[in-house]
């Protein structure tokens, strides 16, 4: 009897340990890191119409002249909600210097959800919670499948032109994303 509760309690902290190594990438790849696309390489940025809580329609085209952080996201995304306040921190320290974050919330197609009514009865409550200080816009399968992105989180760095300049699916690594923002502001 004791050697039965030995092996089952070995079995359950070798099943711990190992659950453990995979909880890191519950949330997706982490510090990931993006090299600029050359300027001549770089494709538009697809063309959205989207709306914020307010009800206005935001477009990537109402950016332009701007560095632009676009990061697809949803409430439920445990990798989403990690790398937000460094998106906040960001936003920020640039915002004067030419740069914006904007999210686009993919609560709808994320969660199931049925309309931007159910959905924003999500996202505010979150934007305001955790104090996001940066454009929030309700996405839609059309603007996700623009994109091309298969998995969340995914940033794109928008440079001034409203071309791509860098592509992170995952979690990106603060430093990274930042470096390369400063180099498109200097662009």
């Amino acid at each position: 009897m004791q050697n039965a509760r030995r092996r089952v309690g070995f079995v359950l902290l070798i099943t711990c340990a190992f659950a453990s190594t995979l909880m890191p990438s519950a949330y997706g790849q982490r510090n990931v890191h993006a090299v600029l696309v050359a300027t001549a390489n770089r494709k538009a940025a697809p063309v959205f119409h989207l709306a914020n809580s307010n009800g206005k329609r935001v477009q990537i085209s109402d950016f332009r002249g701007k560095v632009v952080l676009l990061n697809f996201w949803a409430t439920e995304c445990g990798g989403c909600v990690l790398e937000i306040p460094s998106f906040i921190e960001l936003h920020h320290a640039y915002e004067a210097k030419g740069f914006t974050a904007l999210g686009i919330s993919a609560d709808i197609p994320y969660e199931g959800l049925k309309n931007e009514h159910e959905a924003w009865g999500k996202v505010r409550p979150f934007v305001r919670s955790n104090h996001v200080n940066y454009p929030i816009v309700m996405g839609n399968d059309a603007v996700i499948k623009s994109y091309g992105f298969a998995s969340y989180p995914a940033t794109y760095l928008i440079d001034k032109s409203g071309r791509i300049a860098a592509t992170y699916v995952g979690i990106v690594s603060k430093e990274d994303v930042e470096g390369n923002i400063k180099r498109l502001i200097a662009e």
